[in-house]
């Protein structure tokens, strides 16, 4: 039974691929009670990582283990990844849904929040005065997708020490918070504990370049890069996501045993206006069930629409939820940055959050649908 006054918070699972992991913590979910919430988590939420429902109650009184329809309908309705369409039917109008909604890139998603009258906060929005990210986890993202890259040549080359010792060459594209980590995580072949190896057997090295705007529009200059690199990383946030950032026929000049690591992981939407496309055209999107695509793997075709030219192929490597890789390490990350927003959402309801308040609830409202559809008015 809910307790008198206290706000609602539900945990559904999370219906994804077999290899999505992540839920919530048990000790974040706890907080949310110490903050005044009423709990209800979905029966099995947590099961695949390990964790059974009494690790979640732990015998308070205020974490009730429900049905997916009960976890759906509360005030708060906080996912990660945004839900299945058809749940979103399992949200009562005027109930706030906490998800990773990526409001620029999912016109679909934003006007079907507006039909059904939900209200949306996206984890991705929330940003600081300065346009920073607050909830996001970039250096997984950049390690987990290089890290899978030089998986992949370990597996050819042993050791990573080709005949021509020659360094590993890898080219980024986008130089913000992603492609910062990107740096790293290439010069540091994907894992430090693989290049602290790699020191001791005296092996290649590994050199990457990373540039811009200003070099990824040359197309001259691009070109000529292109066929010197082992490794191509976009790790662009483009302005016109209607447009490709490498162009197919431009793959043709890699080298053919080049590694094509998508960061961005930007959806194909082709039914929009203006639509969407990937940074690298022609490239398949991924999941945490298959993220490693090779040149002829028949999922290519399935999974790459036809509109979309795609003839020239190199080792893709592609997932839409890189930081899912290492699902406890990133559920950790993710509930010791969103705790400043929840602490707001238990004193304060959504349609008084507002800009002109401290640092936090500011980065919080940016985050509103509210927020999102006056500025799409402006």
């Amino acid at each position: 039974m809910k307790s008198k006054n206290r706000k609602t918070i539900g945990f559904p699972r999370m219906r994804k691929e077999t290899n999505e992991k992540r839920v919530f913590l048990p000790e974040f979910i706890h907080k949310m009670t110490d903050l005044g919430f009423e709990v209800y988590i979905e029966e099995g939420y947590g099961s695949k990582s390990g964790f059974s429902g009494k690790e979640f109650q732990k015998a308070n009184p205020n974490i009730h283990i429900c049905d997916t329809p009960i976890a759906y309908e509360q005030d708060y309705i906080l996912v990660l990844r945004s839900p299945n369409i058809k749940d979103y039917a399992l949200i009562k109008p005027g109930s706030c849904l906490i998800s990773m909604l990526h409001y620029p890139t999912r016109s679909k998603r934003v006007d079907l929040l507006k039909r059904n009258n939900i209200k949306g906060i996206s984890i991705d929005s929330i940003i600081d005065d300065n346009n920073i990210r607050l909830v996001e986890n970039m250096k997984a993202v950049a390690w987990n997708g290089i890290e899978a890259a030089f998986d992949r040549f370990e597996e050819i080359w042993p050791s990573l020490n080709r005949n021509n010792h020659e360094p590993w060459k890898t080219l980024i594209l986008g130089t913000g918070m992603v492609g910062k980590h990107a740096v790293e995580a290439a010069t540091k072949l994907g894992s430090t504990e693989r290049n602290n190896d790699h020191i001791k057997q005296n092996g290649p090295g590994s050199i990457a370049w990373s540039i811009g705007r200003n070099l990824t529009d040359n197309t001259i200059t691009l070109e000529k890069m292109l066929p010197e690199i082992d490794i191509l990383v976009d790790a662009t946030q483009r302005r016109d996501p209607s447009k490709p950032v490498i162009k197919n026929d431009q793959i043709a000049l890699l080298k053919d045993h080049a590694i094509i690591v998508d960061l961005a992981v930007d959806p194909y939407t082709l039914d929009t206006k203006p639509p969407v496309v990937r940074g690298i055209e022609g490239i398949p999107q991924g999941n945490l069930d298959k993220y490693v695509f090779l040149p002829q793997d028949n999922e290519w075709d399935k999974i790459v629409p036809a509109e979309i030219h795609s003839t020239n192929r190199r080792t893709a490597i592609s997932c839409y939820s890189w930081p899912g890789i290492h699902p406890e390490a990133c559920m950790r990350h993710y509930g010791q940055q969103l705790m400043p927003f929840m602490e707001i959402l238990a004193e304060k309801d959504y349609e008084e959050l507002s800009i002109n308040s401290n640092y936090f609830e500011r980065a919080l409202y940016r985050s509103t649908l509210t927020f999102w559809l006056d500025q799409l008015n402006k």
